[in-house]
């Protein structure tokens, strides 16, 4: 049966106030030293020191099915959690941008400033300028500076495709994006924790869980059900409910350890189908603070995002 736990960001019930609030400030300037790349909808940068409570003593490889801009991999190098890592994303501009990260940051950076650079030319809307890279974009096979930009501009991080697998979310008409020397110190310190340790793939999640071994942890941070369909969805490709649910099942049949953040509910409404009981994991509600939509509507609502941790892991038994 699937054990349910809710958990806070800098919930620690056994210490006293004291010590509370020393944890509460070692975790911030923890999070705040943790190199990112870009903003990316969807992170697990800030959660990471709650997830990462469940991983077991020793991992010889980290590996990322589903990894966007992998915060979780970098966290957990930052930390030395892991030997080495494994990233993928089916998504290719997004993959191709964390390898040209982690292997030439310098090159990267250098490409990007040009591309910022060029909203700020004479005679130039920098708004406009946004959706002309855009189009550049969906013209396919963006070069990895393009995508930075185009993530960087993007408005609240969130790169969204309409059905035509064109890229279609606006701009952040309040911001230009990064400035490129203050990527260059976050891309160079992903580089020095992720180089000549990390294999990047731009495959299907299932080829990716058959490399797994006994000894790696998987973590998958897979589309959430309820944005994955519509005119505007969030992610490039959807994913099968019940062939996930597969996939795990043959995770613990060869004794790969397994944490997956999936779903959750804002208030009263949940989303998506819980994991089924047969696969006898740890179900943990993670708060993740106030939700922003429901801000904008006028409501005061908690988002609880649901963590599951595979039976050989599991910290309740």
């Amino acid at each position: 049966m699937i054990k349910l736990e809710v958990i806070s960001l800098f919930d620690n019930k056994n210490q006293d106030a004291g010590a509370q609030n020393t944890n509460h400030d070692d975790k911030i300037e923890q999070m705040k030293k943790c190199p990112h790349l870009v903003q990316y909808q969807g992170s697990k940068r800030n959660l990471a020191p709650i997830i990462v409570k469940y991983f077991p003593k020793e991992i010889k490889r980290l590996i990322e099915p589903f990894s966007g801009t992998a915060a979780l991999s970098i966290y957990s190098a930052y930390n030395g959690l892991a030997d080495s890592f494994l990233l993928n994303d089916i998504n290719s501009a997004v993959i191709k941008l964390l390898e040209k990260c982690v292997t030439d940051p310098d090159a990267l950076v250098e490409e990007y400033k040009k591309i910022w650079t060029g909203q700020f030319a004479d005679n130039t809307d920098s708004n406009d300028y946004y959706y002309k890279m855009r189009e550049l974009f969906n013209k396919g096979n963006p070069d990895e500076a393009l995508t930075l930009f185009i993530l960087a501009r993007v408005a609240k991080g969130a790169i969204r495709y309409n059905l035509h697998g064109e890229m279609n979310q606006i701009c952040d008409k309040r911001r230009f994006g990064t400035k490129p020397e203050n990527v260059l110190e976050n891309a160079c310190a992903i580089s020095y924790l992720l180089k000549n340790r990390t294999e990047f793939y731009n495959t299907d999640y299932k080829d990716v869980l058959k490399m797994a071994k006994k000894g790696d942890l998987v973590y998958m941070d897979p589309p959430y059900q309820g944005v994955i369909s519509g005119l505007s969805q969030r992610y490039i490709s959807g994913l099968d409910f019940d062939e996930f649910v597969d996939s795990l099942s043959q995770l613990n049949k060869r004794n790969v350890d397994y944490i997956v953040s999936y779903d959750g509910q804002t208030g009263d409404k949940k989303f998506g189908q819980d994991l089924p009981e047969s696969l006898e994991l740890q179900h943990v509600l993670i708060n993740a603070g106030r939700s922003s939509q429901a801000t904008l509507n006028g409501k005061v609502e908690t988002t609880y995002e649901s963590l599951y941790i595979s039976k050989g892991i599991r910290k309740d038994l």
